[in-house]
């Protein structure tokens, strides 16, 4: 699902937000991917940013199946801006389930990407979600083209910063 009705961002531009909601399974997980590459490609990233990207989905989506309930879908909220590509992935899950932020998966996602975070949240709060107070995990993350991180200092903490006058 496509909802380009979005605010007009500063250039003129409407932000646009695609829902991918597939099976938690090996074989769909290729998909969203290809996805998140495609997207990339057409918002003209160049080709390191790219590969980058499909990868920190990639390490999302596998993180998120492990802790998914039953077979419950994951959902993925494509969101392009002006300043770049955010990124949403939750999956329903049991009460009281963490999404996993050690590991060698969780340190490869977090260098791919600008700003990662990962949270327990509820279908009410997340994006596509059905409203109702069912747990989910949540991963959010953005890639930001080239000279448009944000200028807040609050936004994007962890990233790198030069003090060199």
């Amino acid at each position: 699902m496509v909802d380009s009705r979005g605010a007009l961002a500063q250039d003129g531009r409407r932000a646009e937000r695609l829902e991918l909601r597939v099976p938690t399974t090996a074989t769909q997980l290729p998909a969203v991917r290809g996805m998140a590459g495609d997207l990339a490609i057409r918002m003209d990233y160049d080709l390191d940013a790219v590969e980058d990207l499909r990868l920190a989905v990639d390490e999302a989506c596998a993180t998120l199946t492990q802790i998914a309930k039953g077979d419950a879908p994951l959902t993925v909220i494509f969101e392009t801006t002006r300043a770049g590509l955010h990124i949403e992935a939750w999956v329903p899950t049991a009460e009281g389930v963490d999404v996993p932020r050690d590991g060698f998966g969780w340190a490869i996602l977090a260098t791919l990407v600008d700003t990662v975070d990962a949270r327990r949240s509820t279908q009410d709060v997340v994006p596509g979600g059905d409203g109702s107070p069912t747990p989910v995990g949540l991963i959010a993350m953005d890639k930001y083209l080239p000279g448009q991180h944000p200028s807040d200092p609050g936004i994007g903490a962890g990233r790198n910063v030069s003090v060199a006058q």
